[in-house]
């Protein structure tokens, strides 16, 4: 059972800047919401409430104005600062003392995930997670990506970084279910060429000892990259269109909380007051009508 949940809400943003130079890229607009509302909301849908973020140094109060303890959504949410990169496994070293020895979620922060299958499949993987569980989708272009390589039985056969050839489009995600090892693991890897500690190393271990499962996002969901201009404003087309179109909101995350009956009408009245007269506000009033 997977309880607690990691946002990896750190990184320069270099392909982002100018925009990066002001602000971490995890509170960047994403259509209507901060890009933070959508990794945090697929951990709430998960109904992991104990969530961890890790923010680039300095930055952890930018997070709380907008997000707080949680308390106001009815989850924990506490805080922690990656003083550089240093690759993806270093969130677990970091949150070694908030993971306690048990299982854990890791989402980063700029990926976005849609689709109503996909939260079931977390559900059902969290609910007896053993070693290592990565969630894979296909691609156009396997050589941009951790790639997965399966053999005649669809069982995984092997993992390569950004692979120059490979009969494989299944791409790793920004989205992992870790055992209670996770936090040993990560700490006897050793950097790469990069001088980060690799994701791909870290999966790989429970690979080698045949712990490791993987789940196929079908083609009814989506993930989708924001770490360039262009991917941010074609992720926001792409959620503009269904918003617009169904007049439901994708990652709201007082909503999930109301659903979930975490919180009451007067939470989402207290949410109201915060965010002012606007289009969020609006659809908020219309939840508890």
């Amino acid at each position: 059972m997977i309880k607690k949940g990691i946002i990896l809400a750190g990184g320069k943003g270099t392909r982002l800047s100018p925009l990066t130079k002001v602000l971490n890229k995890q509170l960047l607009p994403l259509y209507d919401k901060p890009l933070i509302f959508y990794p945090l909301s697929v951990l709430m849908l998960a109904e992991i409430k104990d969530i961890l973020i890790i923010t680039n140094k300095g930055e952890t109060n930018l997070f709380r104005k907008i997000l707080g303890n949680g308390k106001n959504l009815g989850i924990k949410i506490s805080y922690k600062e990656q003083k550089k990169p240093n690759g993806l496994p270093e969130a677990f070293i970091i949150g070694e003392k908030f993971i306690k020895n048990q299982n854990v979620a890791l989402i980063l922060g700029d990926n976005f995930f849609y689709g109503q299958g996909f939260t079931n499949r977390i559900k059902e993987k969290i609910e007896d997670n053993r070693g290592a569980t990565i969630f894979t989708y296909i691609v156009n272009n396997p050589s941009d990506y951790g790639i997965v390589e399966l053999d005649k039985n669809n069982k995984i056969k092997n993992i390569l970084e950004k692979p120059k050839k490979t009969s494989s489009r299944l791409a790793i995600t920004g989205f992992y279910l870790f055992d209670k090892n996770v936090v040993k693991f990560s700490k006897e890897l050793k950097p790469s060429i990069r001088k980060e500690l690799e994701i791909v190393d870290l999966i790989k271990r429970y690979l080698k000892q045949k712990t490791l499962s993987a789940e196929f996002m079908g083609r009814g969901s989506a993930w989708l990259d924001t770490g360039s201009i262009q991917n941010l404003n074609e992720t926001a087309q792409f959620i503009s269109s269904i918003e617009r179109r169904q007049g439901l909101k994708i990652g709201c995350i007082e909503e999930i909380a109301y659903i979930n009956r975490w919180i009451s009408k007067k939470n989402i009245m207290q949410s109201i007051k915060f965010y002012g007269n606007c289009e969020y506000s609006e659809y908020l009033k219309n939840l508890i009508k």
